[in-house]
């Protein structure tokens, strides 16, 4: 039976699954990580990780006999690529799947943000209407939106504007035959819209991408971001919320996870999200049937499904 060396927990079902096809090795319960890697080393086959936990050059180098590194989520940001490459180890992930149910959280960001759907929440629960109505919000139809990423998730999410009858411009870095206007210049982006949201892939290409000067030219708009939190300057966010030169955010992700800047906490223009945005039952059964089948494509000698590199 193929020997699996598994990071980080999956769905559960999934992870139901992957122990009874295989054997499978729990390192993120191991009191020793280290002592446990060198145990199971020479056994170890194939590498199932989180998009979050990834897997590091010194872990992948320290198995000889590995060759698949399967992702449970679509960002392979912290696994080395590169390390990866140079051992010959397939690298996959779970695209597609995941991509409606984000796309719809980034609505819900952009609606809760602009609504104020968390604060009126807040309001009734602490009998705040019973003194007087809550302050008017901000109309989402017909607002002007940029997507700084155009792949799956980013085209998702503009289809799903266009319902508000919301403009649209996005950045990346190249153009593509697309309905919505390519805007070659962030800052100029950033300067242009109401709502900014952060679709990109996560990693050294797109680290701080949203920098200071582009939250500064958002100005009054609102940040939402569905990414990584490694793709905006956290501090510049944070420092700028607070002192309100920032309109509002919508967060997902943040550049320590499960740790958030508590400053944003008593924020009423900031909507806070765990990591959230692919975790429903229904996508999550499905980014593991596709670790389960990458594996098993892996272990009959099948081309891969979603292959990364």
């Amino acid at each position: 039976m193929t020997d699996i060396l598994q990071v980080a927990a999956i769905y559960g079902p999934s992870q139901a699954r992957l122990e009874a096809d295989y054997t499978v090795h729990r390192l993120w319960q191991a009191p020793d990580r280290g002592a446990f890697v060198r145990d199971v080393a020479p056994r170890i086959e194939v590498l199932v990780t989180t998009g979050g936990a990834g897997a590091a050059r010194a872990l992948i180098e320290q198995l000889p006999r590995l060759r698949l590194i399967a992702c449970f989520g679509v960002g392979v940001d912290a696994i080395d690529l590169a390390a990866a490459r140079e051992r010959g180890v397939a690298v996959t992930n779970t695209p597609d799947v995941l991509t409606d149910d984000v796309a719809d959280l980034a609505i819900g960001l952009m609606l809760a943000a602009l609504r104020g759907l968390a604060t009126a929440d807040r309001y009734v629960r602490a009998g705040l209407w019973l003194r007087a109505n809550m302050p008017l919000q901000t109309r989402m139809s017909g607002k002007r939106l940029g997507i700084v990423g155009m792949g799956r998730i980013g085209q998702a999410i503009a289809r799903r504007a266009s319902a508000f009858d919301m403009s649209i411009a996005w950045n990346g870095p190249r153009p593509k035959d697309l309905p919505w206007r390519y805007e070659p210049d962030l800052l100029a982006l950033a300067r242009s819209v109401d709502v900014l949201v952060a679709a990109c892939p996560g990693g050294a290409t797109t680290r701080g991408l949203i920098s200071r000067a582009v939250l500064e030219a958002l100005g009054p708009g609102v940040f939402v971001n569905i990414a990584r939190g490694s793709v905006v300057d956290e501090a510049a966010l944070v420092d700028l919320l607070v002192t309100q030169r920032l309109g509002g955010a919508a967060l997902d992700v943040f550049a320590d996870e499960p740790r958030v800047p508590e400053a944003l906490f008593a924020l009423d223009h900031v909507v806070l999200q765990p990591h959230q945005a692919s975790a429903t039952r229904e996508t999550r059964g499905a980014m593991g049937q596709l670790v389960l089948d990458n594996i098993a494509a892996h272990v009959a000698g099948r081309p891969l499904l979603t292959p990364v590199n």
